[in-house]
């Protein structure tokens, strides 16, 4: 069973319809029981990292969250929720993370240039810069849906594949039995439900 992180921050059940939509249970709660007994655990977002990390934090789900990791049970964050798996964030300040994740968040603005929009809004390709677990039915040039304003920086050990937007942003990271994806695989059609459908196969 899959259980997405209800914390009051993501779009969770359009998450849950593709899960169903690949035949995979997935449960919305912010239940610590539900959370541990669960196979895998998907962690959303949407908004301003300081807050999101804040109401994990009052919440307690950040320290479920990090025991679960570090126990070895797959943990995907998605978007905002891939940022928070860092060690820190400089969105309207400087936040800490939870620190799966070495580097940072910094914003998109100080490496894109002044003639792209911001946010960084659409589908764009991806580069694969190695193989991964959730990325092992993706390949260069699939696209996928982007919707944000900062970037994950100082990561490279890390990244999985980047895309093109002014610069090379990272679009996904891995570290052990955590991922991250900086766009929204619910988002991203086809391509999406294939990176879903890896995560659901990850075995550690």
């Amino acid at each position: 069973m899959v259980v997405i992180i209800d914390y009051g921050v993501g779009n969770l059940f359009s998450l849950q319809s593709s899960f169903a939509a690949i035949g995979e249970d997935a449960v919305v709660t912010g239940d610590e029981k539900a959370i541990a007994a669960a196979d895998r655990i998907i962690l959303p977002g949407v908004g301003a990292f300081g807050d999101a990390a804040a109401k994990l934090r009052a919440t307690g789900l950040d320290k479920v969250i990090k025991e679960q990791a570090a126990n070895g049970k797959p943990l995907l964050g998605i978007c905002l929720g891939m940022q928070l798996l860092f060690e820190k964030s400089y969105e309207f300040g400087e936040h800490e993370g939870l620190g799966l994740i070495e580097g940072s968040v910094r914003p998109i603005a100080d490496v894109i240039g002044k003639d792209l929009k911001i946010p960084h809004i659409g589908w764009n390709a991806l580069i694969i810069k190695r193989k991964d677990p959730i990325l092992k039915y993706t390949k260069d040039s699939d696209h996928v849906y982007f919707v944000h304003s900062y970037h994950a920086a100082d990561c490279g050990q890390s990244v999985t594949a980047t895309t093109e937007y002014g610069a090379e942003l990272t679009a996904a990271v891995s570290n052990g039995s955590v991922f991250g994806t900086q766009f929204h695989p619910e988002k991203s059609g086809g391509t999406g439900l294939k990176i879903l459908k890896a995560f659901c196969e990850v075995r550690v």
